[in-house]
């Protein structure tokens, strides 16, 4: 029996799609089409042609009340640029709100797209590693008891984080959180070379772990989960077209 995974949508709140109340009619479609998650983009400004950028976390309040069953969450939000005790708050809010639905992806960014050095954000990566780590620290504190109230989701909110191939410290900050989300694999073998180090870095007994990937739709998932994907996540780039995203969601999590 092949290997199988769960399967979510993934979309840049951008030009056509950056109206809340889509994004909310889209992930309820999805759903209902047999989906298990729809996942955004976080960025605040990006680069040419897109224009239109929406906040991920307010769409994902709509999404949360109008959804019952699938998961959400930013993939991927920066802490570098964010205030983990505000953080802190909106992640328990919004998991309140969707009663335990919300995965809260994270990473470095990039000021590839102007919206962290122009802003007065962090953005030498050293740095930003620093700030990362230390917000998880800071996050796991609050969930903890440090804030109330604390998040539905024991014993916490799940954490996925990302890293770009073929760079392994980003690897080995996930392998102690729920889940990895690299980016700009060549290939499934390169996934499968991932788990490998995940499964040895997190030791036996360590409890279930998710391994993240995305590709493009119509794009066959079946190698990637072969490779040890858990979550196949369909998305459209920078400049999703609202039509793309309708026919995706139309053809199910198996077409």
């Amino acid at each position: 029996m092949p290997a199988i995974a769960r399967r979510a949508i993934f979309v840049a709140p951008f030009d056509e799609l950056a109206d809340p109340r889509l994004l909310a009619e889209l992930a309820a479609d999805s759903e209902a089409a047999g989906f298990d998650g729809f996942f955004l983009w976080d960025h605040i400004v990006y680069s040419a042609p897109t224009r239109a950028v929406l906040d991920p976390w307010v769409a994902m309040a709509a999404i949360a009340m109008t959804t019952e069953r699938i998961l959400t969450g930013p993939m991927v939000t920066p802490l570098s640029r964010r205030r983990p005790h505000k953080l802190a708050r909106e992640a328990v809010t919004l998991d309140l709100l969707s009663r335990g639905r919300l995965v809260l992806g994270v990473g470095l960014g990039s000021d590839r797209h102007g919206e962290l050095e122009p802003f007065g954000e962090v953005h030498e990566p050293r740095a930003q590693a620093q700030l990362l780590d230390d917000g998880l620290e800071q996050l796991q504190r609050y969930w903890d008891g440090a804030f109330e109230p604390r998040p539905v989701q024991r014993p916490r909110i799940p954490i996925w984080a990302a890293a770009t191939w073929p760079n392994r410290r980003p690897v080995r900050r996930a392998a102690g959180l729920d889940g990895l989300f690299p980016v700009e694999l060549p290939a499934p073998a390169a996934l499968a070379e991932l788990a490998g180090e995940i499964a040895e870095l997190r030791g036996a007994g360590a409890g279930p772990y998710e391994l993240v990937v995305t590709n493009g739709a119509g794009t066959d998932p079946q190698p990637w989960i072969d490779a040890g994907a858990t979550w196949a996540l369909t998305g459209f780039g920078p400049q999703p077209k609202l039509a793309d995203v309708r026919s995706a969601i139309a053809a199910g999590p198996t077409g």
